[in-house]
């Protein structure tokens, strides 16, 4: 038996149940992990509210996580007990143990801790496809990055940084401006008290940005689509304010021959070789100290409802991981 959080209906986080759980032993290419660190994504409160289907019930939240193998099951090679491994995707991480088909598994680089980790799989894999697959960002590129005080937007402005482009970053706060532009953003914008659209044309000299990384949704698509310069690109990978429903393709030529892509970290680690080309460029950016992964808060896992209503009341920043 284990310990994990799990829902036996979508909802609000009261539905969050910490109980006792059967793990079982792993089948033919799966390992039982001991997790010694979980990570919390705003695709788990998808998941848990009904946005995103979760699967049967009950179920386990999460999918994001570090730990240890601590059996292997058949036609597995690749891992040994023992291993340290992290993911970023397959549900049912809010457990202090789990099975896990190894298809989701790469082996954790001995120079990033567990809980680092668990705080980067998913937010810098995600990362790491919008900024060198969806549109790759290059030097002199100028960029617009919402939520840029989250975890995944964090990464996305060292990131981009990185590769020399110029970074826009919307935050809530003037703490969470500050915040980022220590992190490289060369501007900071309030959207809460600017007229964020105004201010990126006036930063650009009216020209707007090449691409604006939203994970927003349903409330920033005018002042994304408004944001950008022509043959720009919305780039919507959230949905925290609710998803795009009513995209006429009609506003796209008119804002200047627009694009708009919804990609997501599925599609981009489908293959052995898109995640682990996903993993090992995460991995080597963050080992070479250009993006550090910012660990905001921890949590219990057993709190995981308390670490919900903090993430969707914008109290969090960077990176949350649960501990077991």
């Amino acid at each position: 038996m284990t310990k994990a959080i799990r829902i036996y209906k979508t909802g609000s986080s009261d539905e969050m149940k910490w109980e006792d759980v059967e793990v079982g032993a792993p089948g033919p290419g799966q390992v039982l992990i001991r997790h010694t660190a979980v990570g919390l994504n705003f695709l788990d409160v998808y998941q848990r509210s009904g946005m995103y289907s979760g699967g049967g019930f009950p179920v386990i939240l999460g999918n994001e996580g570090a730990g240890v193998i601590e059996q292997v099951g058949e036609d597995v090679s690749e891992f040994a007990v023992g291993d340290r491994v992290a993911y970023g995707s397959g549900m049912g991480s809010y457990a202090e143990s789990r099975v896990i088909n190894v298809s989701h598994i790469v082996k954790t680089p001995a120079n990033i801790e567990d809980q680092t980790a668990a705080a980067m799989m998913l937010k810098g894999m995600t990362a790491m496809y919008l900024l060198r697959r969806t549109h790759e960002v290059k030097a002199g590129d100028t960029i617009l990055v919402w939520a840029a005080a989250g975890g995944v937007g964090q990464i996305l402005v060292q990131w981009a940084k990185h590769l020399g482009a110029t970074v826009i970053g919307c935050v809530s706060t003037p703490e969470k401006a500050e915040m980022i532009k220590a992190l490289g953003a060369d501007h900071a914008i309030l959207h809460r008290d600017e007229d964020v659209a105004a201010r990126v044309k006036e930063i650009t000299g009216g020209k707007g940005v090449i691409v604006s990384y939203d994970s927003v949704g349903k409330a920033t698509l005018d002042t994304s689509l408004a944001s950008l310069s022509p043959f720009g690109m919305l780039v919507s990978y959230g949905n925290s304010s609710g998803p795009i429903t009513d995209l006429a393709l009609g506003r796209l030529a008119a804002g200047g021959s627009l694009f708009v892509t919804r990609p997501t970290l599925v599609t981009h680690t489908a293959t052995r070789e898109l995640l682990m080309d996903c993993a090992n460029q995460l991995f080597d950016v963050v080992a070479s100290g250009a993006v550090k992964i910012n660990i905001g808060q921890t949590y219990p896992l057993r709190d995981a409802k308390q670490a919900h209503d903090d993430l969707e009341a914008s109290k969090t920043t960077g990176s949350t991981v649960l501990l077991p």
